[in-house]
């Protein structure tokens, strides 16, 4: 039996090794790698709503949340979350090969916009009015015409009366994004069609004075995706992030579809990716 002396110092030092080793004693951290300036996902002032639902994530796990920041450029997933600078992104198509997604906690697609005074309605690509109307589109990659609504209507031979829109813009612009949304409201173009988180954001200060209605698939290329699952993506050895980021997805499914709705988010059912409970819980009015 030791002299109390020498028991109390040998507790002492197991108590000190085991609280070393536990997890317990360190604060989580949830790295989120986010765009500055990207609304209506992100920006710096943490109000767009990937910012929201990563603070009520974090909030949840718990854990303390912190954002590297980086312009969603080519090499994003790269020289961030492979990098290491970062753990999670907020928002990319579910099944997307670079990362470890979790399941889906939205599905959203292209929408058309246009001023609702002109009674337009178009719904569908082939309209014959679109050969006349000036229509705008983001330019998202190198040929300016990589977006499956560029596809289809250059498949139509619809492409002098576009109007590109940068997506990104130059680093003074504020909200470069919204800008084609303007455009139709200030009769610039006659419609715009646009990714549905973007539409509906940058639609809602304009009222009633605007029309969002979502765009159907292409019926002469219905191999194309018009509609994605969207989902959080960690690196793909990252399992025990992935799972616990699910199981927070899961408890707080009411929150975030408050937060989808209050952007405007246009939510399309189902959710293909989901399971089966959360297929039907996430709504939000366009």
């Amino acid at each position: 039996m030791h002299p109390p002396s020498s028991r109390n110092a040998a507790i002492a030092l197991l108590t000190a090794l085991f609280s070393l080793a536990a997890p317990a004693s360190a604060e989580t951290e949830l790295r989120v790698c986010a765009d500055p300036d990207n609304l209506p996902f992100s920006n710096r002032n943490q109000e767009g709503f990937e910012n929201k639902i990563a603070a009520l994530l974090a909030d949840d796990l718990p854990a303390k949340l912190s954002f590297y920041w980086q312009k969603q450029r080519q090499g994003f997933i790269r020289e961030t979350l492979g990098a290491g600078h970062c753990d999670v992104v907020m928002g990319v198509p579910h099944g997307y090969e670079r990362v470890r997604a979790t399941p889906p906690y939205y599905r959203s697609g292209y929408a058309f916009v246009t001023p609702a005074g002109r009674h337009l309605d178009i719904s569908s690509f082939d309209d014959p009015r679109l050969r006349d109307l000036k229509i705008g589109l983001h330019a998202i990659g190198n040929d300016g015409a990589n977006s499956p609504p560029a596809h289809a209507l250059a498949s139509r031979g619809i492409v002098e009366n576009i109007v590109g829109y940068s997506m990104w813009g130059e680093e003074s612009q504020a909200n470069p994004q919204g800008e084609i949304v303007s455009a139709v409201a200030n009769g610039e173009i006659d419609l715009a069609v646009v990714w549905g988180p973007i539409a509906g954001y940058f639609a809602k200060p304009y009222g009633n004075a605007i029309q969002v209605a979502p765009v159907p698939a292409d019926s002469a290329s219905p191999e194309m995706p018009f509609a994605f699952d969207i989902a959080l993506g960690v690196r793909k050895d990252d399992q025990a992030l992935a799972d616990r980021l699910a199981a927070s997805l899961t408890r707080k499914r009411p929150e975030i579809q408050a937060i989808l709705a209050a952007y405007r988010v246009p939510i399309i059912q189902p959710i293909v990716g989901s399971t089966p409970s959360a297929t039907d819980s996430v709504a939000a009015n366009h």
